[in-house]
């Protein structure tokens, strides 16, 4: 990754929307929520419970979105984690 965070910010990738629910009917661009969990691509030197790889559950509203090499990522502050699956 060409973009290093700094301090305790922590850059994640959010994971992919379903398509159809588990019921196998197909769910709409327009209705689709975006998914609050993702993987951690890089985190800051200050980052102290979350590395590299790691599957992040966040707010709904955290951090700032922005595209790189056509994939969207998040930054945000490591407290804006709020929990990491096992």
């Amino acid at each position: 990754m060409g973009l290093k965070p700094l301090h305790d910010r922590v850059i994640v990738q959010r994971k992919e929307e379903e398509e159809k629910t588990a019921g196998g009917i197909y769910i709409p661009d327009s209705a689709k929520e975006k998914p609050q969990n993702g993987v951690v691509m890089a985190a800051g030197p200050e980052c102290k419970t979350v590395k590299d790889g790691d599957i992040v559950l966040f707010a709904k509203y955290a951090g700032s979105e922005f595209s790189m090499d056509g994939d969207e990522l998040i930054i945000m502050r490591e407290d804006d984690i709020l929990g990491v699956f096992a």
